[in-house]
């Protein structure tokens, strides 16, 4: 067996174990630091397999594939799919813990941090399998899951993506090879989503859906968005017992319930992490475009808001007109610029409310100095790391960014 590695991430780690267990025989070349240009004139011809990472774009090779597609080929058991610009990893953690409840053998992996081929060995055929896929992961899929869910669509990721009809074929590809055995569950709010939903063969169920009062109580995530979240978990799952989620909801209630209010949310992802000095302290770290700020900034509509926000941005800095109308919420009273996109924000906008800072450290410092300074008694004092751009300027990742975040506040 020989197969070649392009990149050597997580996932190409994990691919590489994998072969490595199973083929004592194996010859693995590990290709990094290259370019799409020089890995394209590259002859694989010699090679079982070519395992692109997600990052790479399709090569369009006869023995091409990636941890995914293999995946799917080999998995013993359903599979539900999520996708979504953002919210797919709190709807994938929500439809986790309501299998939980129900005492599924059910194992949560993709886009999240767990990469695929780590579990295929443990799986059987009554396992059920919660994959969340990014644009990358899904780019030249040719088998689709039988449970799809598809949340928010909008641009991102056009560093990567030729233009954003690239990035929404990617994504249409997790309902494309469905069929109508299959489920797909949409969100009815988005367009792009809505038109991807009118091309599938699969059984559609359009959310968010009213439920009980009862159950929404049971969602302790901040955010309109976060219900939509649990309510597309709630369809999966339905769709998963091949019953309406109107039956679902009806004879499961208690489940429902306990599954949801077992889940309070992912790291850096409108993360609440203490309150200070009357100051509630949240780690957004995870908001890596305009649309992710929006949300985070309306989940708090009635607040005094201190917002930290500024990276590295993945248009070009086209996006910033639209960061600055975001910013324009009334409850934003601070706005703490860090990082390239920041520094451009102040550039090309005058705004009283903007400092610019030159490190986390002090970001974090005036941001709790100008909350202090512009709190009220009639609202909830908020302080929002959300910085709308990347991570790359000034950190390793987005994890290290988020995690320099929570240091700086566990130790004020």
């Amino acid at each position: 067996m020989k197969i070649a590695l392009l990149g050597y991430g997580k996932e190409g780690k994990s691919t590489e174990a994998y072969f490595k267990k199973h083929y004592s025989n194996l010859e693995c070349e590990i290709l990094e630091n290259f370019t799409y240009d020089e890995i394209k004139t590259k002859d694989f011809s010699g090679y079982d397999y070519v395992f692109r990472s997600p990052s790479v774009p399709p090569l369009h090779l006869t023995n091409e594939t990636s941890a995914t597609k293999y995946f799917l080929d080999h998995c013993p058991c359903p599979i539900i799919g999520v996708t979504a610009t953002k919210g797919k990893g709190t709807t994938c953690s929500f439809i986790k813990s309501l299998l939980d409840a129900h005492q599924e053998d059910a194992y949560l992996v993709g886009n999240i941090g767990v990469p695929a081929l780590d579990v295929l060995d443990e799986l059987k055929p009554e396992s059920i399998v919660v994959y969340e896929m990014s644009s990358f992961q899904l780019w030249d899929l040719e088998k689709s899951p039988h449970i799809a869910v598809i949340g928010q669509l909008e641009p991102d990721h056009l560093n990567v993506h030729k233009d954003y009809s690239d990035y929404l074929s990617a994504k249409a590809n997790i309902t494309k090879h469905q069929s109508a055995e299959d489920y797909l569950i949409y969100f009815k709010n988005n367009p792009e989503t809505t038109k991807i939903a009118q091309t599938s063969t699969a059984k559609p169920i359009a959310y968010p859906f009213t439920i009980p009062d009862s159950i929404r109580r049971a969602i302790t995530l901040p955010g309109r968005h976060n219900q939509d979240n649990a309510i597309a978990a709630i369809a999966a799952v339905a769709s998963y017992y091949n019953i309406s989620p109107d039956e679902y909801l009806r004879d499961s209630q208690e489940t429902i319930i306990r599954g949801l209010s077992a889940f309070h949310g992912l790291p850096h992802r409108l993360e609440f992490l203490r309150e200070l000095d009357g100051i509630k302290i949240y780690d957004d770290n995870f908001a890596t475009n305009p649309s992710s700020t929006r949300v985070a900034i309306n989940a708090f509509p009635d607040s005094n808001l201190t917002v930290i926000t500024g990276g590295r941005d993945k248009t070009n800095n086209e996006d910033l007109p639209e960061l600055y109308e975001i910013l324009q919420a009334p409850q934003v009273k601070n706005i703490i610029l860090m990082g390239e996109s920041g520094h451009e924000l102040a550039n090309r906008y005058q705004d009283p409310r903007f400092t610019l800072v030159e490190s986390l450290e002090e970001a974090v410092s005036t941001a709790l100095e100008k909350s202090k300074q512009s709190a009220s008694q009639s609202s909830d004092n908020i302080l929002l790391m959300s910085p709308a751009a990347a991570s790359f300027d000034m950190f390793e990742n987005v994890y290290d960014r988020g995690a320099q975040f929570q240091v700086l506040i566990s130790g004020l």
